[in-house]
């Protein structure tokens, strides 16, 4: 593998660095983005077509299956139960 040194980049590059505006982070604190909630382990049998459909959803989304499972329960939970 080659070493890389980026104190050798081409003019161009450098010229556009030095024009180059800093951004703000826009992005809550860390700590805002993770739910906190307790979570409780459990096992459970689920129908093999439903458990798919969740994975398959999930994917195509790039969510979790788990909380995709666990975000329909707990939906359910709070608005029948």
């Amino acid at each position: 593998m080659k070493n890389i040194k980026y104190t050798d980049a081409p003019v161009s590059v450098e010229r556009a660095l030095e024009r180059g505006e800093p951004v703000t982070d826009f992005l809550p604190t860390p700590d805002r983005l993770i739910r906190r909630q307790s979570k409780q382990k459990i096992t459970i049998a689920i129908d093999s077509d439903a458990l798919a459909r969740y994975k398959a959803y999930a994917e195509e989304n790039g969510g979790h299956y788990q909380t995709l499972i666990d975000n329909v329960l707990g939906s359910y939970a709070k608005h029948y139960l």
